[in-house]
């Protein structure tokens, strides 16, 4: 019995040892297969879910199209799909240079549409202004631009072999634009126009007040500056216009390139606090694009985890059909609270939506249960729309 024992226990035990080593020689003989495949690997082989085909042929725009800026919004840049080694997605982006070069250097190099996943790009008057300022050519004038495709997946690159060229005809936008006459708030001596923000190469911004009287736009603060008015909304030479209403705060925004203009009423400046839901307080316009609270107290509301301090701010907009809102908030979808030394950049407000919460900023520790000033400042003193918050 003592043996039989015996037997009936060695046998599973020597049943396991030969099925795990039955299993070691698949497991060795698996590494050793997958070794040989990597070892058999070319550095070409091992890349090749990196490799594409180049763009065949360029569809739009064809060969020497031309384009007067002024007259158009955007121009489309179309071509043939380009092939991936292992079927996958290709990235695409348009180069340009000057007619005589060979893209080696390109003046400007843009990703297409969706991301670079698309075979069309869209790029606006404004960004082929100024790729063609890039390349030499002068305000008002003509100038051709050479454009290809490239096409990777993001490591090896190809260059496709057909290449255009298209003519453009740069738009007349000056460097600077200057508000002034008996209208505005510096008065109609030239020398203290009022300075308007530059968006980009072809827009220009400014928030202002207007009083009874006459205005119109310069090109400079003095001399004999090129001058234009407003007229059914569009941008005219040689003119004022006449502002016979009561005073008002308004934006105004001159499209060079269509020489469109759009004057929008602004009626109130909100602060608004996102832990209760209300705007706490109203800012007063104090002249040159800026929106004061003087003394505004603050008190964050205390939440289970702690203290909550978010803000943004609504603009209450009238562009002649009715009043619609405009958020601002921060850059950023969430904030911490600012340090005593912040960069400038925490502050610029750019165009939010009415989330409760999303870009929302935050006071600093020293704004709770005080009085603060607060100042709203769109104008060009600063780099960037901005504001301030100044505790008392």
């Amino acid at each position: 019995m003592n043996r039989m024992k015996v037997l009936i226990f060695i046998q599973p035990k020597e049943k396991i040892k030969i099925l795990m080593k039955k299993i070691y020689n698949k497991l060795f003989l698996f590494a050793l297969a997958f070794t040989a495949v990597l070892a058999g690997c070319s550095d070409d082989d091992s890349l090749s879910h990196t490799n594409v085909t180049p763009v065949g042929s360029l569809y739009a725009p064809k060969e020497d199209a031309y384009f007067n800026l002024e007259s158009v919004a955007t121009v489309v840049f179309e071509w043939e799909a380009a092939k991936a080694e292992d079927n996958g997605v290709v990235l695409y982006e348009v180069v340009f240079d000057e007619e005589s070069g060979d893209f080696s250097d390109p003046i400007y190099k843009v990703m297409s549409d969706k991301n670079g996943f698309s075979r069309t790009a869209t790029l606006s008057a404004s960004t082929l202004n100024r790729i063609a300022e890039m390349a030499g050519v002068e305000r008002g004038e003509v100038g051709r631009l050479k454009w290809t495709v490239l096409s990777s997946k993001g490591i090896i690159v190809q260059n496709s072999a057909d290449a255009r060229v298209v003519e453009v005809k740069r738009f007349i936008a000056p460097d600077n634009l200057y508000l002034t006459g008996t209208a505005t708030e510096a008065g109609e001596d030239l020398g203290n126009a009022l300075v308007m923000k530059k968006i980009d190469d072809i827009i220009f911004e400014i928030h202002t007040s207007l009083k009874p009287g006459e205005y119109y736009f310069a090109t400079e603060q003095g001399g004999t500056p090129d001058t234009y008015y407003i007229k059914d909304d569009k941008l005219f030479a040689d003119g004022k216009n006449t502002h016979a209403g009561e005073q008002q705060v308004y934006r105004i925004r001159i499209n060079f390139a269509t020489k469109d203009v759009a004057v929008t009423e602004i009626e109130a400046v909100e602060l608004w606090f996102a832990p209760t839901e209300s705007f706490i307080h109203e800012l007063t316009y104090a002249g040159n694009g800026i929106w004061e609270k003087l003394g505004a107290a603050v008190e964050f509301k205390q939440e289970d985890w702690g203290r909550d301090e978010r803000y943004k701010f609504r603009f209450t907009v009238n562009n002649g059909s009715g009043s619609s809102e405009e958020w601002f908030g921060s850059t950023n979808a969430d904030n911490q609270r600012p340090a005593e030394n912040e960069d400038p950049s925490y502050w610029y407000m750019v165009p939010v939506s009415n989330d409760r919460w999303a870009n929302s900023f935050k006071f600093a520790d020293a704004v709770d249960n005080n009085t603060s000033d607060i100042q709203v400042i769109f104008n060009t003193t600063v780099p960037e729309y901005t504001h301030s918050v100044t505790p008392n």
